[in-house]
């Protein structure tokens, strides 16, 4: 394979933190070539000094290297084999995965790219949408040594925490999938604790500005409890990222064999939310699955 430095980047997915990482990596000096079915989010990274490209064919056509900021697996997939993204690519380039993907999923989707004679990164992100714009996002990477230290510069324009968690491709899948198990949870029992304390009457603000230089704190609690109590907060992550995550958790422990009886509540709540008609709210409107939940009895009306 051969081993000149990455440089150019074909770059499938720019919404809320691919679009600002894209920018990070075009900062850095890479030549960044996007796609997106959206017209506005490809002008935009023409506008920050990239190019935009009419399909992930094109945007792969020859480059270095292509990353993948998608929603799942199925988009992966969709992307690499049906549009051709894949076979565009050039000889030895490197596949970097950074979907939030079942790990066995990742795996399967490594083996594919590898056997092409190009390198595969399993490289899920954390950090969100403000992480994506810091270039501060937490990186967890599953891949051979080699692959790794291919795709290290690439990596180190978007975090600023990057972690080589294994040598096979699915263990970076493993520990995001860790990660999510800990936000949705955390998340979900923030939302609970304010519910409590609104029907007992306790202002939410000062409720959380007790619990966050307590021992109760978490970052979850810091972050999303201010925004449970705004009417309509800017999407950070939505609701339906945990219900699709929050799937991917246990879907992974029932390979496991593992019981986690706490990720399955959390993910009713995220569930309920959803179905309530708040998918696509932040997902600190989970909270609004625990309102409907606890509300006055009419009578108390």
């Amino acid at each position: 394979m051969p081993d000149r430095p990455i440089s150019t980047i074909a770059f499938i997915g720019l919404g809320a933190m691919g679009a600002p990482m894209a920018g990070n990596l075009v900062r850095r000096q890479f030549r960044v070539t996007g796609f997106d079915m959206r017209e506005a989010a490809r002008e935009a990274l023409v506008a920050a000094g990239g190019a935009a490209a009419a399909s992930a064919a094109e945007a792969a056509a020859g480059a270095d290297a292509l990353l993948l900021m998608v929603v799942n697996a199925a988009q992966a997939r969709a992307v690499l084999f049906e549009a051709g993204a894949l076979a565009a690519l050039a000889p030895g380039a490197t596949v970097i995965l950074m979907a939030t993907c079942p790990p066995d999923e990742a795996e399967a989707i490594a083996a594919e790219v590898t056997r092409t004679g190009r390198h595969f990164v399993d490289a899920p992100v954390s950090g969100g949408v403000n992480g994506a714009r810091g270039g501060t996002l937490t990186i967890m990477v599953g891949a051979p040594a080699v692959s790794f230290a291919r795709a290290k510069p690439v990596l180190d324009a978007l975090g600023d925490k990057v972690f080589h968690v294994g040598e096979k491709p699915g263990q970076g899948a493993t520990v995001k999938t860790v990660n999510q198990l800990l936000a949705g949870v955390h998340i979900a029992v923030a939302a609970e604790a304010l519910s409590l304390a609104e029907k007992a009457g306790i202002d939410g603000r000062l409720l959380f500005e007790i619990m966050g230089g307590s021992a109760a704190s978490s970052w979850m609690l810091k972050d999303r409890g201010p925004r449970m109590q705004e009417p309509d907060p800017a999407v950070a992550s939505a609701v339906d990222i945990f219900v699709k995550d929050l799937g991917i958790v246990l879907d992974a422990g029932r390979a496991a064999r593992a019981a986690l009886p706490l990720a399955a509540a959390a993910h009713q709540m995220f569930l309920a939310a959803s179905g309530l008609g708040h998918g696509a709210r932040d997902d600190s409107q989970v909270v609004r699955a625990y309102r409907a939940l606890n509300a006055r009895p009419a009578n108390d009306a």
